[in-house]
């Protein structure tokens, strides 16, 4: 028997979807001891009563997990599905080691409380690895996940809530306001790779005078300038088809693959020749400029899931995660769960479970547009 299982349903009865999983998963691992729950926005004001009646089912006390305008699930019952804008449950149940993980509570700031709450399990596990989930309400969120990731010497997956309705995360109960989830000893073999979904349309440049989210110069030149001489003359002629599909891009220092972080266009002031975007800046920092693009997108996807295949070493996988961006899926990819489906393409069947993030989180970053994936080896 495989140590997880997955299922994924939709109805409009919340207990008859969670019904449907619970029919789903079968004859569980009798040592399941943990579970991974996403559910869409318009089951949100359930949440609690999902978590109640699988946890009453399943016996399993540990979860994790978050609510999503999409949630996406592989399961052999019900193949591969993303659920977007509609009542829909996902689950996933893992059987681990025990004292191999570790759900914590919300970080909402500093690490002082995480540090005495769960400081000996730390010490004793040595994790290299955790699943998080955050509100997007938080400012400091970007701050906490780099400050754990680098302090505890972790790598983090995941996303923020996407949702309508509250923006509530499992960690053991419904929490909300910061930064929770689990963390997998190094015993517990784990890859995770991130794709883009915005390709870069130019060279990096220097931001020459910036003030706060204003980007005032590029190379010396207006900003505004730079800016167009990279989208060309049609989209230069009426800027307002730039938007949502023209983005900034930052690169990530010190990245030996080229990695950079999406951010929104979120002004132009055409009179002064300055662009804003959707994070703060300093003269210095480098700055592209990226596409919005399906074919481009599904290229990356495609190379991630080349490099997770390789480096899974003919491992078998047990049970997978996958935090999208709530731009993909369907409005990016096409209704027919194309991201799900080309996973299973490259990798193979395994149980999977996922949502479409407001923000997705990959190693100690925050970022836009992207597809994260876990897989446990």
């Amino acid at each position: 028997m495989t140590s997880f299982r997955s299922a994924h349903a939709t109805h409009d009865d919340w207990r008859q979807a969670t019904e449907t999983c619970l029919a789903d998963l079968g004859a569980l691992p009798a040592d399941a001891n943990l579970g991974f729950l996403y559910v869409t926005d318009r089951l949100a004001e359930h949440l609690e009563g999902i978590l109640d009646l699988l946890r009453g089912r399943t016996g399993v006390a540990d979860w994790v997990g978050t609510t999503g305008i999409g949630v996406a699930g592989s399961s052999d019952a019900a193949g591969c599905a993303e659920y977007f804008d509609r009542p829909a449950v996902a689950v996933m149940l893992a059987a681990l080691p025990p004292d191999s993980y570790r759900v914590f509570e919300p970080v909402h700031g500093g690490l002082g409380p995480f540090r005495t709450q769960y400081g000996g399990w730390l010490k004793g596990a040595q994790p290299l690895f955790g699943l998080v989930h955050g509100d997007p309400r938080n400012p400091l969120t970007p701050e906490i996940v780099g400050d754990m990731a680098e302090q505890l010497g972790l790598f983090f997956v995941g996303g923020l809530t996407s949702s309508r309705v509250g923006n509530s995360q499992i960690a053991d109960r419904i929490v909300e306001g910061g930064i929770s989830g689990v963390l997998f000893a190094g015993a517990v073999p784990v890859a995770a790779g991130l794709t883009q979904g915005c390709a870069p349309i130019g060279p990096a440049h220097t931001i020459t005078a910036a003030e706060d989210n204003v980007v005032k110069s590029i190379d010396g030149s207006p900003a505004l300038d730079v800016f167009k001489s990279e989208i060309g003359d049609l989209l230069s002629r009426d800027l307002r088809r730039a938007a949502g599909y023209i983005h900034a891009a930052l690169p990530v220092a010190g990245s030996d693959t080229g990695d950079y972080l999406v951010r929104n266009l979120t002004a132009i002031d055409p009179g002064k020749g300055w662009i804003a975007i959707g994070a703060l800046v300093s003269e210095g920092d480098r700055i592209m400029f990226t596409r919005r693009d399906r074919d481009g997108a599904e290229q990356d996807l495609k190379r991630m899931l080349g490099d997770l295949s390789r480096r899974a070493e003919g491992r078998p996988i047990k049970g997978g995660i996958y935090c999208t961006c709530v731009a993909r899926g369907p409005n990016l990819f096409g209704e027919k769960a194309e991201e799900l489906n080309a996973i299973r393409a490259t990798l193979g069947d395994f149980p999977l479970v996922g949502f479409f993030a407001n923000g997705e989180i990959c190693n100690n970053r925050l970022y836009g547009y992207t597809g994260v994936l876990a897989l446990f080896l």
